[in-house]
C-alpha cells in the first residue's frame, strides 16, 4: 500500500492569550537569549568550582528573567540593560582576579567570549524591541548581508551554547554525524535589501531554533525568505522529530508541544509557533504546518506587502530589470 504524504494545514485561529502571556511573547527573543546567558555563567561556575562568586551576575539577570511577565517593568530593566551588563562585567572581572590560576585556561577564557558574545546579542536584540515599541506597524528595508550576519551570529551562539555536543555546518559536504546542516537563503527584487516588519526577524530566528531544538544532531534545516513585489513568504523545513497529525493544530497555542517531545529539555518558553501565527495574522497573512512524525516538519509564512510598501516594491522589480 502506497504511504500518504502529510496533509499541509492551514493555522487560522488560537486561543485568545492573557495580558501576561503577550507580554511574555512580545519579550521571547530576550528571554532565549538570556536564558543562554544563564546558562554559561553557571557553565564558568563549574569551571572555577564556585558558583557562589558568580551570585551578583545570576542574581539580576534572573530579576529580569522575573520581570518578563509584567510589561512596565520589563521594558524598565530594558531600558537600563547597558548597567545590567555592567553589573555582570564587573562581578566576572572580579571572580577572574580571585582565580587568576585558572583565568587562561582555554575552557574559562571560551567561557567568557560567550558571555560577551551572548551579552551583545541581548543588547542588540533589546535596541530592536525598543524601537518596535513605538512603531510597531511599521515595514522597513533591511540589508541581506546584515540579517545574514545576525543569525550567523545566532548559529554561532547556538553551537558554543551546546559544549562541543554539535556544529551547526552550512556545507552539507563537511557534515558528520554530530553535525546539523543549516542553509538560510534570502532573496529579493534588487537582491540587497528585503523589505519586512522588523518583528518578523524574530519569528525567522524563533523558528529556525524550533527546527533546530526539535532535529536530532545529523539532520537538515532548509531556510528560505524571498520578498517579491506582492508578498513575503517565509519557509522552514527540518527533518526532525515531527508533530503529530491530530496536534498540529494544538501546538501553535501558547506554551503547546507535541505529546512526543513533552519530556525534551528545552530553554525556550514554547512560543515560537504562536508568535509566529500572531504576527503573521497580525499583517495580514497566512501560515501552514505539514508535518509527519520522525520525519520533520515544514512551516510557511506568507505575508501580503501593504500597499505602499508594494508600490515600492514593484518599483524595485522595475529598475532591477
Amino acid at each position: 500500500m502506497e504511504q500518504q504524504s502529510p496533509v499541509e494545514v492551514e493555522i487560522t485561529q488560537i486561543p485568545d492569550l492573557s495580558e501576561v502571556e503577550q507580554t511574555l511573547l512580545d519579550m521571547h527573543s530576550v528571554l532565549n537569549t538570556l536564558n543562554i546567558l544563564m546558562g554559561e555563567i553557571q557553565f564558568l561556575g563549574l569551571e572555577i568550582d564556585n558558583l557562589e562568586a558568580l551570585q551578583p551576575s545570576l542574581q539580576i539577570l534572573q530579576q529580569v528573567l522575573d520581570a518578563l511577565s509584567d510589561r512596565p517593568t520589563i521594558l524598565a530593566y530594558l531600558k537600563k540593560i547597558s548597567a545590567v551588563r555592567q553589573t555582570v562585567t564587573e562581578n566576572l572581572e572580579a571572580v577572574l582576579r580571585q582565580y587568576a590560576h585558572v583565568a587562561d585556561t582555554p575552557d574559562v577564557k571560551e567561557a567568557i567570549a560567550n558571555i560577551h558574545s551572548v551579552f551583545d546579542i541581548v543588547e542588540f536584540r533589546v535596541q530592536q524591541l525598543l524601537a518596535r515599541e513605538a512603531n510597531p506597524d511599521e515595514w522597513v528595508a533591511v540589508p541581506i548581508k546584515q540579517l545574514q550576519a545576525q543569525f550567523h551570529q545566532v548559529f554561532h551562539a547556538i553551537e558554543k551554547n551546546s559544549k562541543g555536543r554539535y556544529r551547526i555546518l552550512h556545507n552539507i559536504a563537511a557534515q558528520k554525524p554530530s553535525d546539523y546542516y543549516l542553509v538560510f537563503d534570502i532573496t529579493s527584487p534588487n537582491g540587497e535589501t528585503v523589505l519586512m516588519p522588523p518583528i518578523f526577524e524574530d519569528v525567522m530566528r524563533d523558528l529556525i531554533a524550533n527546527a533546530r531544538k526539535y532535529t536530532a544532531p545529523g539532520g537538515k534545516i532548509i531556510a528560505g525568505l524571498v520578498q517579491s513585489a506582492e508578498h513575503l513568504k517565509f519557509v522552514v523545513e527540518d527533518t526532525g522529530c515531527g508533530i503529530p497529525s491530530d496536534e498540529v493544530l494544538k501546538v501553535v497555542g501558547f506554551g503547546q508541544r507535541g505529546s512526543n517531545v513533552q519530556q525534551r529539555r528545552t530553554m525556550g518558553g514554547g512560543f515560537g509557533l504562536t508568535k509566529a501565527f500572531l504576527v503573521t495574522k497580525r499583517f495580514g497573512g497566512r501560515m501552514w504546518i505539514r508535518s509527519e512524525v520522525g520525519m520533520g516538519t515544514r512551516i510557511t509564512l506568507e505575508v501580503p506587502l501593504p500597499i505602499g510598501v508594494a508600490a515600492s516594491a514593484v518599483a524595485l522589480v522595475d529598475s532591477a530589470g
